[in-house]
């Protein structure tokens, strides 16, 4: 993370907007963990109806890093000069077209914007999640809940087709707990059974 040799009027700037931000309505749908979430276009109408008046404003760039992944780095400004630029976030598409980076941009903005802003965008489960047992930390390169989904969805059809169970099928692919998995081996299970299905047919 870079900064300016003073944040000291962002900091004051952060501090009235925080007095006067109102956290945007829930209204889009995760099919994955049935929860609702702030779409992106809400979370910065959110941000521009209140920043600009304590001249702050933000600025999003996309890029890749040398394992493929796609990123998304915040510079926050003032009026004053100060900034504060974030560190890329990366993350792997869960699939490897325009469409999958392009979605994976857009969650990031979503993630990064609400980090920095205290933009409640995700449905709190008051701690239940963080709460469970043997639950992995959280890390950049996690599962997506997109992957997750599509994982699931391939392991069942898969199981039909062999007319097996779906544990089985995840035996098969040696995976015991989807959620410890990071994107990158999500990513090659995914494939995999695309290719096994493949084969089959």
């Amino acid at each position: 993370m870079r900064m300016s040799e003073s944040i000291v009027e962002i900091a004051k700037s952060m501090t009235e907007f925080h007095k006067e931000v109102k956290q945007p309505f829930k209204d889009a749908n995760n099919p994955f963990f049935k929860s609702k979430y702030v779409p992106l276009e809400s979370v910065v109408e959110a941000i521009t109806n209140i920043a600009p008046k304590h001249g702050l404003s933000f600025t999003q760039w996309a890029l890749n890093d040398e394992n493929g992944r796609v990123g998304v780095a915040t510079l926050l400004m003032h009026e004053s000069g100060e900034f504060i630029e974030y560190d890329p976030v990366f993350m792997q598409a869960e699939k490897q077209t325009p469409q999958g980076a392009g979605a994976l941009i857009t969650y990031l903005k979503r993630y990064t914007l609400s980090a920095i802003f205290g933009i409640t965008s995700d449905q709190d489960d008051d701690g239940n999640s963080a709460s469970k047992p043997n639950e992995p930390n959280i890390r950049p390169d996690s599962i997506t809940p997109q992957q997750i989904g599509l994982l699931k969805t391939k392991a069942g059809q898969m199981a039909k087709l062999h007319n097996i169970t779906t544990e089985q099928v995840f035996q098969k692919i040696n995976v015991t707990n989807i959620e410890a998995l990071t994107t990158q081996q999500a990513a090659t299970h995914i494939s995999n059974l695309d290719l096994w299905m493949g084969e089959n047919n």
